[in-house]
């Protein structure tokens, strides 16, 4: 609801000072930065009043309670207005529930921050109830002297605008003696857009970054600013969050996946506006330089479990590009969707940047034993694997030619000690990729094993082709070697049923050849290192052969007493006495018990005819679920039976195209004058064209229980 602009001055509404300006001044080496500040006022809730700021501002952004939306728009120094815009366009720009920087703004939602240009006021409404509302009014002004880019901070690194250079405050970063959080490496780079103004200088851009900065910190009451870099439409790349541009510095801009990726942000809204060549030259630079030295396949997919959002919940895996846009992981329009549309290119310009290259190198073992070195390669190339002691002497060496390293050191016999391995791909100088390096038996980082299931829990390997096989799934965060065992009742390992290793992401085994007694066992998926860092997850499951041989006579019945598939009969055949349970469910939800009785050996038939207790049920889809229980466990196998009692509908949708619609499919007899024509239909349209010049026919449609319906046309 939008009220009537109201001119400034006796109809000003009044605002409340919520704390005095915060003038944070700037002290970076060789360059003079003038006084940005933040004020923050609590404003009128009632929409359409205009507010005059303390003083001028550049960049604005709001803070409210209350489950609505706010639009807003500002005054110029001139007098114009603005156009009008949302808030919190990409309200996912936050940091990961939980973290301190999340709960110091508990309860407020967060707008956004918007470059607006020098500015007076701002005019706003809202869509739906706001209790409380916050304005942050940042000023910002323009450093004396354009930042000069770097050549080079690093090898093979784009030019970088560092903190110094745009004026960062490093006063003002919270945590400062922890220092920031830093994950183990960078698994998915995640692309956004800042959503506020394109129209703005060069000279403007560093500006926009501190000010972004400052309502981070001091307007959210963040450790930092939350992009890991920041890129304008002129090319210009920008150092974002502190704590060393190859680390994997954690941020806040992605809810819920922010550990384990870098964000970078294209300052601008990119829904219509098409992203500038020089920004995406700088785009594509900056990812293939900071995928490199994460060894991170540009054109792979990860799976990355989410910490929660309202879009995944905590502990949900999500497959994603490696380079992918925020709207992957929340339903946001970021980063644009003109610049969304580029990523698929983009990711294959990054792939094919900077060659060659060394993908996922993972060390398995450690001294003492065999330790194995592999990774993956660009393109096939001469590699060498070079093992080096404390004092930097070379302990072994490997070498190959291919598209993959795969060396093993024999370490059997040599003294505990610290070693480091660098593995070295291509030739010299440009044509040698990057060296990916670490410690033996401290190389993988921390591995989680996700969601490990078995299906079903209890195999029953009697050669009747149901419940013969169980199959394992799980989820790993990182590439790692996988083991997986199967564990007696005491945690006793009996055998090994599978080894390798697997990369991030989901993974499944089918443990079809069980040989082992009826009784309970463990599967154990083991990750890692069995002599380094390694982690192990456990899921129960029973082997149990006292049912054979279910099956369901028929999938479907239609118990109307005509005579026809009137009942369905479940049979089985029980090798040791057992309790005997058949329920009907429906969904989640147990309608009922058919039957409970206690069985001997042979063969057994439960007959049903779609009543519980005397009435019949409803119409609709139901599981049978037949339930053994002996000495063990209960035995469990579900059966999929429709109930249905209604005749298929039909209707004439278009007689002069003879266009028919039936609700389900059905066999369709047409008959017309001395003929009889049968169809198989599918449910929805379908046509009879062999009708055409006949003025009358009939249709008679039976589904496949025989229900029959007559129409006569």
């Amino acid at each position: 609801m939008a009220g009537a602009l109201r001119p400034s001055g006796a109809g000003r509404p009044r605002v409340k000072l919520f704390f005095a300006a915060l003038a944070v001044f700037f002290a970076a080496p060789a360059v003079a930065v003038a006084a940005p500040s933040v004020v923050a006022r609590n404003l009128s809730v009632q929409a359409g009043l205009v507010a005059q700021a303390p003083n001028t501002f550049d960049l604005v952004g709001l803070h409210w309670k209350g489950s609505g939306a706010i639009r807003f728009r500002t005054q110029r120094a001139d007098g114009t207005w603005s156009r009008w815009q949302l808030s919190a366009p990409e309200v996912d720009d936050l940091p990961d529930r939980g973290t301190p920087e999340a709960k110091r703004s508990r309860g407020w939602h967060l707008g956004n921050p918007f470059w607006v240009g020098r500015s007076e006021r701002i005019q706003y409404r809202f869509d739906g109830p706001v209790k409380k509302l916050r304005a942050f009014f940042v000023r910002s002004p323009l450093l004396r002297g354009t930042p000069q880019r770097l050549q080079a901070f690093t090898e093979n690194a784009p030019p970088v605008i560092t903190r110094a250079q745009w004026g960062a405050n490093e006063s003002i970063r919270r945590n400062k003696k922890k220092g920031p959080k830093i994950a183990d490496n960078v698994q998915v780079a995640i692309v956004h857009h800042t959503a506020g103004t394109n129209n703005y200088s060069r000279s403007q851009s560093a500006a926009i970054v501190r000010g972004i900065e400052l309502y981070h910190v001091l307007g959210n009451h963040w450790d930092d600013i939350g992009y890991n870099f920041l890129i304008d439409r002129y090319g210009q790349v920008f150092e974002g969050r502190y704590g060393g541009m190859t680390k994997a510095v954690v941020g806040a801009h992605a809810l819920g996946f922010n550990s384990g990726s870098v964000g970078v942000a294209l300052l601008g809204n990119y829904n219509n506006a098409t992203l500038t060549s020089a920004a995406r030259a700088s785009l594509v630079a900056l990812l293939a330089w900071r995928l490199d030295v994460a060894h991170l396949d540009p054109l792979s997919q990860v799976t990355r479990i989410s910490t929660g959002n309202p879009e995944y919940s905590k502990g949900t895996p999500v497959a994603l590009n490696a380079i992918s846009g925020h709207r992957d992981t929340y339903p946001t329009s970021c980063p644009g969707t003109n610049l969304y549309a580029q990523l698929p290119s983009i990711r294959r310009q990054v792939a094919a940047t900077g060659l060659p290259k060394i993908y996922s190198p993972i060390v398995i073992g450690g001294v003492g034993g065999n330790v194995r070195f592999t990774a993956r390669l660009s393109s096939r190339l001469p590699w060498t694997v070079t093992v080096t002691d404390s004092l930097g002497r070379t302990v072994a060496t490997g070498t190959g030619t291919g598209s993959a390293v795969d060396y093993t050191w024999d370490a059997t016999l040599t003294p505990i000690s610290s070693y480091s391995y660098t593995i070295t791909a291509g030739g010299v100088g440009t044509a040698a990729a990057r060296p990916a390096t670490g410690l033996v038996g401290a190389t993988l980082p921390t591995v989680f094993i996700s969601q490990l299931k078995v299906d079903p829990s209890v195999v029953s390997p009697n050669g009747d082709g149901v419940g013969d096989a169980a199959r394992s799934t799980y989820i790993l965060t990182e590439s790692a070697p996988v083991t997986i065992t199967l564990e007696d009742s005491g945690g006793r390992t009996l055998s090994t049923l599978s080894s390798g290793v697997a990369d991030h992401g989901s993974h499944s085994f089918l443990w079809n050849r069980v040989t082992v007694p009826d009784g309970r066992y463990a599967i154990a998926v083991t990750a890692g290192s069995p002599t380094g860092k390694h982690v192990t997850s456990r899921v129960t499951v029973y082997v149990d052969r006292t049912v054979s041989q279910p099956r369901l006579s028929a999938p479907a019945l239609s118990p109307n007493g005509d005579g026809r598939f009137d009942t369905t009969a479940l049979s089985f055949r029980l090798n040791v006495g057992a309790q005997v349970r058949v329920e009907l469910w429906r969904g989640s939800k147990l309608v009922g018990t058919v039957m409970t009785q206690t069985l001997g050996v042979g063969p057994a038939q439960v007959t049903w005819d779609g009543t519980l207790a005397g009435k019949r049920v409803a119409d609709g889809s139901y599981q049978l679920v037949l339930k053994v229980k002996d000495t063990l466990t209960t035995v469990t196998q579900s059966f999929p039976v429709v109930v249905d009692t209604r005749p298929p509908r039909l209707r004439l949708a278009s007689r002069s195209r003879l266009r028919f619609w039936t609700n389900e499919r059905a066999m369709v007899t047409a008959s017309f004058g001395s003929r009889r024509v049968v169809r198989r239909v599918r449910a929805g349209y379908f046509t009879l064209p062999f009708l055409r010049g006949a003025r009358h026919f009939t249709l008679t449609a039976t589904d496949s229980v025989g229900n029959t319906s007559v129409s006569r046309f």
